[in-house]
């Protein structure tokens, strides 16, 4: 009798094993088609722009696909200049970029421009705001999940990208560190995500064709 209940028991603990498991993949299968489905849009645009830009009087937003910018040569150019594949869920060809150029007036002195960006405990966005040339004025994280986020998000790191360019990335002529102990991946990641960004801005919206949505 002993036996036979150990052995229900072992039987019962494999079936809710199993249903966790399956649980748990569905979970992460519903987070990354969620994660894949829009680009980074501002959560609040009017606080955003206002806050970075307290001369700004407004803005205009475009949202922009690489399919619509210049199509499959485009997206291999944007991998080329990467360095690397394109993630197939959330960077995709005909995922929507949203561009928010900043105006004074009626003249634009600026843009704004996020990404998602996967890292080892999930999605980072990176928010860029640059001058109408490319170089970056500000960086931050709008949603940052690592255990030492809050190293990443501190302005002692994130202000070290102010002034650097798309050019700076690939000459090699970043001196950052990683502020880090035990998230040197995220560091990475959070790189990557950054000249993806400087670059899906040249491509997309400083070079855009005339012509192009």
């Amino acid at each position: 009798m002993i036996k036979f209940w150990s052995s229900f028991i072992i039987l019962e603990f494999k079936k809710v094993c199993l249903v966790i498991f399956i649980a748990l993949a569905l979970l992460a299968a519903y987070a990354s088609i969620s994660f894949a489905a829009v680009g980074c849009s501002l959560n609040d645009p009017d606080r955003d722009v206002k806050r970075l830009f307290p001369e700004a009087t407004g803005y205009k937003t475009d949202f922009i696909t690489v399919k619509e910018a210049g199509g499959e040569e485009l997206f291999k150019k944007i991998e080329q200049e990467l360095g690397g594949k394109l993630d197939t869920l959330y960077e995709t060809i005909d995922v929507p970029y949203a561009f928010y150029d900043v105006l004074k007036g009626k003249e634009v002195i600026a843009h704004i421009h996020g990404v998602n960006q996967k890292g080892i405990y999930g999605g980072m966005q990176i928010i860029l705001a640059t001058d109408l040339k490319g170089k970056i004025l500000h960086f931050y994280y709008q949603k940052m999940s690592s255990p030492e986020a809050s190293k990443f998000m501190d302005n002692n790191f994130t202000r070290q990208f102010a002034s650097l360019s798309l050019d700076d990335f690939i000459q090699g002529k970043i001196s950052i560190k990683d502020p880090t102990k035990e998230s040197h991946e995220d560091f990475l990641a959070t790189l990557r995500g950054v000249k993806k960004n400087l670059i899906l801005l040249k491509e997309l919206k400083i070079n855009r064709k005339p012509g192009t949505k």
